[in-house]
Order: C-alpha cells, then sequence, then structure tokens
C-alpha cells in the first residue's frame, strides 16, 4: 500500500486494549455473493464460510464486522442446521459474536449470514467513487479497499492476516457495468429477479488473506497484453482513456517476467488487472490479481504527461507488483512486520524500473527520496522502530508512515548490499518457497538470507529492526608514514544534537571504506559491532582523500574531522566524487548544522562548491534542503537575502539548461529543468519571473501550448508573482483540465498566491467539490508550505475545520498527512504548545504520533533559527560585499 513508539513511555498514547480473534472456528473457504446498489449506496450479502471446529464446547463464534447489519445466521454440521439466537456487536473493537442454543460440533460445518451494508464515502470497506462519464453525467463506481482492517466492512469474516482462506466471489451487477474481482470470471448470467442484472461468478482464489480481497463494479475501458511467461495482463481506465493504459501495461508486462526470474516463483494467478480508481486514499493497493491505483498512480498521457509521472507510475506499478510474491504469496503474520511487506516492496520498485529504465538513474534518486527523508524522521524522539507492536485497528493504520517504507527499503538496501545480489536471490527464493500460502515473521525472512548467505544477518538486522534511531559513525584520520589510520566510533544521532541519554545504543554497522584512487569500488569493508575501532589503510599518501559509506548505502550519517572533510571538498566542485556521493555528503552536512552540531553558515559555504553539478538528483535534494532553509528564514528579517544565495546558486545551471529541450536530452535533462526553472522562478529571479509570464498568456490564449515538463514551474511561478486575475485563469483551467494529472498540478500550486483574501479563496476551494476529497490536502498543504502567512492561515483553516476534515479522513494516514504539511514549518515555541493543546481537545487517534513529531519539529526549528540566523545573515552579507567589490 502506498503511504509512528516511543521511547520515553511517558509520552506513551493510551494502548486500547486488544485481543486477537479466538482460534476455535476458523475458514477454510468463503463463498460470498454481494449486490451492490449504485443509487442508494447499499448493498447487500451473504456469506457461507465453511469452517473447521476445533473445540466443541463453543457455542459462539466471534468475527470481525463492522458498520454491518446482520439479518440472519446458521450454523450447519453433520446435517443438522441450527439458527443463531443472538448477535452481540462489540463496535469498539469491530467484532459480532455469533451465539447458537447448543454447542457446536468440533470438525467441518458451514457459517451462513445473509447481511445488509452501506457503499460508504471514506475510502474504505466496500466504498463509492464517484466519476464524470464523458457525456458529463455524474455515476458512481463499487470499489474496495480493505488494507489494513477494512473487508470487515464489506462482509463478516476473520479479518486477520494470518487466517488465510479461499474466496469463491460472485457479484450481482447492472448488466452495461463491468465486474472484476481478484480472479477471472468463470460464469456469467441473468439474474433471476431482474433483467437488468447479471450474475457474474469468478474461480476460486488460492488461500489469501482477507486484506487482499477486492471487488469493482463501474464504467471502465482496458487495454490488453500478455507478459512473456504467459501472465494476462489488463489496465482498466476511464471510459474513453484506454490509451492512456499503454504506459504502465508495458512496463507490467516487463516486471512480472522480471519478478518471477528475480525470486525464481512463477506469478501465481491467470491474470492480473491495474485499475484506475478515482476517489482513493492510498498510491495505489496490491489486491491479488486486481491491484487498484490513483489515476494519477496509473494513467500517462503521452502529449500531457510529464516525466516525474511516467517515472512516478513506473515505481508504484514496480511496488504492487512485487506484492504480488511478497505480501500476497508469503504474508506477514500480523501487522507488526508490515514493514516487512512495505519496505521491502519500496526497495525492489527500484530494482525493476532501473531494469526496464537504465536511463532513469533511479539508484540515486533513491537516496534523496526514500533514505535521507527516513534518516531525517528516525532523527527525532518521537520516532519508532520498524517493528511495532501494534493491536488495535486505530494502530495499524498508524505505522503505514517513512519508516515502514522508507527506512524499511533504506535498511534492506543495506543488507542486500552487504551480502551480495546472488545469495540475497538466494535466500529470498528459499524464503517464498517455504513460506508460500503461509504466513512468516521477520525473524522468518533472516534465517533464510543468513542459510543463503553464511552471514550473521539475524544479529545484524535486528539491531536496526527492533530498536529505532541510526548512528552517527565519527571519523578522524592520522597520518602514519604510508599508511593512514582512521579512528572510527559510533553514537546515536539525534536531530537535537549529540546524545546524552544513560545508555546510548550501539548498531552493527556494515561499513565500507573508498578512496580517491577508486572512489566507485570499496576499498575496505567491516562490520562495526562495538562502540569504537582503528582501522588502518596501507600506502595512502597524505594527498589522496578517504571516504566512508560509498554508495551511501549504509544507514548513517558521518561527522569528518575538519581536515577529512576538507580533502573531501574539492571532489565536489571536480565531480570527482560519484552523484550518490556528493549528495550525502552535503545532506549530512545539512543535518548536522540543523542538529546544531556545526554552523550553517558553513553548509552555505560547501553548497556554493556545487555551481558545476549536472546531476539532477543532487540538485534535487540541494533544492529541498534550501526550501528548508528558506522556509525557516522566512521569519527573519533578511529573507530577500536569503532568496538572492538560491538564485546566485541557481542562475548558471539555469542558464545553460535554457527553457526549450534540445535534441538527445533524456529524461533527467527534463526533470532538472523542471526543477530548476521553479526554484528560480519562486526565488523571484527576473527573467525567470518574465518569461513564465509570457509563456503562460502564449500557453493560456492558446498559441504555444507548454510542454507537459515545464508547466508545474510555470504555474507556480506566475501565481507566486500574480493577482486575482491569474487565480481565475488558473481555475479556469483546473475545471477544463481532462487529465487528474493536470488538475493535481494545479493544486499542487494553489497555494503560491501571495494575497491574503486569494488564499482564503484557495482554502475554500480545497473543501470544494471540484477537489477529489484524496488531493484536499494536497491543496491545504500547498498553502502552508507557500509563506509565513500562508502557514498560519492553513493552520487557522484546519482548526475551523476540523471536524469536517477529521471526519473525512478519520483513522486514514490522510489525516496524518494534512497535520504534517500544516504545522511542521512552524518556528515558536508558543505555536508547538497550541498545536499540543489543540490536538489534546481534538483527538486524532491515527495521527497521535503525528502530532509529537511535528511539535518535536516545531521546537527543534526555534531553537536552529535561535542559535544560527545571525551567523547566516553575516554570512549572506560578507558574501553579498564580496560579490559587489570583487577586489577585496
Amino acid at each position: 500500500l502506498g503511504k509512528q513508539h516511543h521511547l520515553n513511555p511517558a509520552n506513551m498514547p493510551e494502548r486500547r486494549p486488544f485481543a486477537r480473534l479466538p482460534t476455535d472456528v476458523s475458514p477454510v473457504n468463503y463463498a460470498l455473493w454481494l449486490k451492490p446498489d449504485l443509487v442508494d449506496f447499499t448493498f447487500e450479502g451473504k456469506v457461507e464460510a465453511r469452517v473447521q471446529v476445533s473445540r466443541p464446547a463453543t457455542n459462539q463464534i466471534v468475527m470481525n464486522c463492522a458498520d454491518i447489519d446482520i439479518i440472519s445466521a446458521s450454523f450447519a454440521s453433520g446435517g443438522k442446521e441450527i439458527n443463531a439466537t443472538g448477535f452481540n456487536y462489540q463496535n469498539e473493537d469491530e467484532k459480532v459474536t455469533l451465539s447458537f442454543p447448543s454447542a457446536l460440533q468440533a470438525g467441518s460445518g458451514i457459517l451462513k449470514i445473509d447481511f445488509v451494508g452501506e457503499l460508504n464515502d471514506k475510502m474504505k470497506g466496500f466504498y463509492r467513487s464517484k466519476y464524470i462519464t464523458p457525456t458529463g453525467e455524474v455515476r458512481f463506481a463499487a470499489v474496495t479497499q480493505f488494507e489494513a482492517t477494512d473487508a470487515r466492512r464489506a462482509f463478516p469474516c476473520w479479518d486477520e492476516p494470518a487466517i488465510k482462506a479461499t474466496f469463491d466471489i460472485t457479484l450481482i451487477v447492472p448488466k452495461d457495468r463491468v465486474a472484476l474481482s481478484n480472479m477471472n470470471v468463470i460464469d456469467r448470467k441473468p439474474y433471476p429477479d431482474d433483467d437488468n442484472l447479471l450474475e457474474i461468478k469468478f474461480a476460486t482464489t488460492p488461500i489469501m488473506s482477507t486484506y487482499l480481497v477486492a471487488f469493482v463494479v463501474g464504467e471502465y475501458d482496458f487495454v490488453e497484453s500478455q507478459s512473456s511467461d504467459g501472465v494476462t495482463v489488463r489496465v482498466y481506465t476511464p471510459v474513453g482513456k484506454a490509451e492512456q493504459g499503454k504506459f504502465a501495461l508495458e512496463v507490467a508486462t516487463k516486471t512480472l517476467p522480471f519478478y518471477k526470474d528475480y525470486f525464481n516463483v512463477p506469478y501465481p494467478l491467470p491474470k492480473i488487472d491495474l485499475i484506475a480508481i478515482a476517489d482513493f486514499a492510498a498510491g495505489a493497493m496490491e489486491n491479488w490479481g486486481l491491484v487498484t491505483y490513483r489515476e494519477t498512480a496509473l494513467l500517462i498521457d503521452p502529449k500531457n504527461s510529464c516525466s516525474s509521472s511516467r517515472q512516478w507510475v513506473a515505481l508504484v506499478v514496480g511496488h504492487e507488483l512485487a506484492h504480488q510474491w511478497f505480501g500476497n504469496l508469503v504474508t506477514m503474520e500480523w501487522w507488526t512486520h508490515l514493514w516487512l511487506n512495505e519496505g521491502f516492496a519500496s526497495w525492489i520498485e527500484y530494482l525493476c524500473v532501473d531494469h526496464c529504465f537504465p536511463d532513469y538513474d533511479i539508484w540515486t534518486q533513491f537516496v534523496s527520496a526514500d533514505y535521507t527523508r527516513a534518516l531525517e524522521l528516525d532523527a527525532l524522539d518521537n520516532s519508532h522502530p520498524i517493528e511495532v507492536n501494534v493491536g488495535h485497528p486505530s494502530e495499524v493504520d498508524e505505522i503505514f508512515d517513512a519508516i515502514s517504507y522508507s527506512k524499511g527499503a533504506s535498511v534492506i538496501r543495506m543488507l542486500h548490499n552487504y551480502i551480495g545480489d546472488e545469495d540475497f536471490r538466494k535466500g529470498m527464493n528459499i524464503y517464498l518457497t517455504k513460506f508460500q500460502h503461509k504466513n512468516a515473521s521477520t525473524e522468518d525472512l533472516w534465517d533464510c538470507l543468513e542459510e543463503a548467505s553464511g552471514k550473521p544477518v539475524a544479529a545484524v538486522m535486528s539491531s536496526w529492526t527492533k530498536q529505532m534511531g541510526f548512528p552517527i559513525i565519527v571519523v578522524d584520520q592520522e597520518q602514519h608514514g604510508e599508511d593512514s589510520v582512521l579512528k572510527i566510533s559510533q553514537k546515536k544521532f539525534c536531530a537535537s544534537g549529540p546524545f546524552n541519554g544513560e545508555t546510548c545504543p550501539n548498531w552493527m554497522v556494515p561499513i565500507s571504506i573508498c578512496t580517491s584512487e577508486d572512489p566507485s569500488r570499496p576499498k575496505l569493508t567491516m562490520l562495526l559491532d562495538s562502540p569504537e575501532t582503528t582501522v588502518t589503510i596501507s600506502n595512502l599518501g597524505p594527498s589522496q582523500w578517504v571516504k566512508i559509506n560509498p554508495g551511501t548505502v549504509g544507514f548513517y550519517r558521518i561527522q569528518y574531522s575538519s581536515t577529512m572533510l576538507d580533502s573531501l571538498l574539492p571532489g565536489i566542485r571536480d565531480l570527482t566524487l560519484p552523484p550518490v556521493d556528493r549528495l550525502g555528503l552535503q545532506n549530512d552536512l545539512f543535518s548536522l548544522s540543523r542538529a546544531g552540531m556545526i554552523s550553517t553558515a558553513e553548509v552555505l559555504k560547501v553548497m556554493e562548491a556545487f555551481v558545476n553539478e549536472p546531476n539532477y538528483t543532487v540538485w534535487s535534494d540541494l533544492s529541498c534542503n534550501l526550501g528548508v532553509l528558506s522556509s525557516l528564514l522566512s521569519y527573519t528579517d533578511f529573507h530577500e537575502e536569503v532568496q538572492e544565495f538560491i538564485c546566485d546558486l541557481f542562475t548558471p545551471i539555469g542558464q545553460k539548461l535554457g527553457w526549450d529541450s534540445k535534441q538527445g536530452e533524456g529524461h533527467l535533462d527534463a526533470l532538472l529543468r523542471g526543477l530548476v526553472l521553479g526554484k528560480l522562478g519562486k526565488a523571484g529571479h527576473k527573467p525567470t519571473v518574465e518569461e513564465s509570464h509570457r509563456r503562460f498568456k502564449d500557453h493560456v490564449d492558446g498559441k504555444v501550448v507548454l510542454s507537459a515538463d515545464l508547466r508545474s514551474p510555470v504555474y507556480l511561478t506566475v501565481l507566486k508573482h500574480g493577482d486575482s486575475a491569474t487565480l481565475d485563469t488558473m481555475l479556469k483551467l483546473h475545471k477544463q483540465a481532462d487529465m487528474q494529472e493536470e488538475k493535481n498540478r494545479i493544486e499542487r500550486v494553489l497555494g503560491a498566491i501571495s494575497d491574503a483574501e486569494l488564499t482564503q479563496k484557495v482554502l475554500a476551494f480545497a473543501l470544494s467539490e471540484e477537489v477529489r476529497p484524496q488531493d484536499t490536502v494536497t491543496v491545504i498543504g500547498g498553502v502552508a508550505s507557500s509563506s509565513k502567512q500562508g502557514r498560519k492561515a492553513a493552520w487557522k483553516f484546519v482548526k475551523d475545520n476540523w471536524d469536517e476534515l477529521h471526519n473525512r479522513y478519520q483513522g486514514g494516514f490522510l489525516i496524518s498527512r494534512l497535520i504534517k504539511l500544516t504545522v511542521d514549518g512552524f518556528v515558536d515555541e508558543k505555536m508547538a504548545a497550541e498545536v499540543k493543546s489543540f490536538f489534546e481537545s481534538h483527538h486524532a487517534p491515527a495521527a497521535e504520533r503525528t502530532v509529537q513529531q511535528c511539535c518535536e519539529n516545531i521546537l527543534l526549528n526555534a531553537a536552529w533559527l535561535k542559535r544560527d540566523a545571525d551567523d547566516i545573515h553575516q554570512y549572506l552579507l560578507k558574501r553579498k560585499g564580496s560579490a559587489c567589490n570583487p577586489a577585496v
């Protein structure tokens, strides 16, 4: 699925009491009939579950059930059928207890339940999704999203990942609609009671978990192909947009054989469908054989889609298809091991995209998209270990965060590097073969990889998954004749500065070291399993540099002695350090400055060394960090000087790239051009602002249409330096846009408008019918990140509309995202207190940890500003002085 525990028990949110379902009755097969009503938004259903009763003395069956009304229930075995005499709903725990007049016989039996439910509008369970037909009519599809704990909203079931069964699904649907489920259709016949309905029966599924069951009823077109290993692949699109499914189809047909080959295990179903759903909370969901996506994660229009959208679609398709093996064939035993699913898929999606599109340089992008993001969150006191004990459903939602996904992926990348690709694949094959159609825990995977590699995988990895945080590796170098002696030590890295607790945790850290002789290959690798050690590198002249963690693979930060750092910096300017190492070095320094371990002015000096940088990802990370700094310093009176610094840094690369793509450019050039022009435009670089206005006018007048890759930067720039007419034009473009991608592109930048009244207009627009519910968050977040006035307005808007927002996203991770986007950038202690007290009186259980993390971030920002603002100001003034007066 695409997209938080506390060391200090005093701040722990109250854990709700929780018990897993009793095991005395367990399902073997569910035969399920569902009849959705797409007009009244209800559904009727019946389930006949073949069950095993292991303990004869029971006269009760406990199952999961939420927002469903049971009409009748009976249990049949040995030729006798008894009716249930009571249904006792425990709504808080989403359970129902069926009571029978006499004890159930041990052995096999059939449990029959008739029930009704609601097609809700909460994007979970069996829900309704609004779409507009090509003729402009509003209609609804019935679709599902069950992970983590919402299958129980569609039918009463044993809704836990380890309680696997087979499913025989039948859907009764209007005959002009498409009906899909996990398996292929084996029978369709007219429904006896109504000529307008069809009864569609699907083949029996393999043994699987409830959260992976899916069904869709709606209107769709599709494109179809066969993978080289004979699996039928279809991509379902909104009507009239089949064309836009071709890119994803191509990726999927290349990816299935890639995974089959990588794992050496075939894809186990006859078909796989990928389908775009209009209202969808996550990015996508890996239901076995029927993968659901947001439209923007699946649809690509050759003319109107930008390069970053293609890349996003490729990654999401790679991620969800990996789950067909890792997650669906072998499933985690309980949600505690969720990270296994998500971390693994978030790592291998990059392997797959690298295989399909080698020109994307995707592994470098992994470092800025996942690795640095995870380091940032995991340095907080309010982070949590990768493995989290979860119980109650509201706690499960909370762990779909950057730790499960991005830190999970980063430590798997580190492990893959540590044991090597061949042993890694061997171990994966052992794991998938041994546990297929079953459940497994983190330890099971370590055992298989240990068996394959002979390395102490479990010992090394549990230090990364069972304790939160990561180390900072402190390095010092002494020259002894021709030899260089490195002193290497580890301690926990904290966003607030050096760790000063009682007992410092230790990690088992795979460390590799390279030198300027061969920057791309480790000269030495070791496992640091103690607080400190020394290493000798022989025949290393004093003029050569030493770099720890080549490839930026190990999940830690590095603090070099100042002489070591000084010897590395020329490698940035002359590009002898590989891109991923230039990025890692700069990112570590930026993070150390936020933690108060070095001065931010020092980091600005390093940033200036990137003036010859050609690599998109390195610029992207630099741009991110400058964005953070710019946002922080907007609370000073020298924000203008910061913008000048940004312009100075980005102007040379901007001039080199120009506005229009040239012959022979590729994917990364397009991404870089968009990034640089957007950065210059936002910072108020005059020529860029003027050219943006000119091109925007031509675009709107229909003279010269803006290429898809230039739209975001141009839209952003004209809004930032625009008026109410600009905003009206933008809203008109939004209304006219036929592609969700274009609507999202506009929604993301609307917040850039500077005028206070217009900001209110944008915020109101966020909650209007024009914006899909999952995208409201993006619009509000755009306002908050645009300026300090925007942040204040967005926070007030969230407080004023809290009931509606919370009701809309309750429990999901969208509520966490909304809070983070709105308040994370504040910089004073009073605001931290205000945020804390607001959420004490407005409970958001699924976002408790996010709120704690945000308050911590606000306090860190406040300390940073206090500590470094004057220094930075002096540095910028001095720099300006010497620029105006080169002789000095």
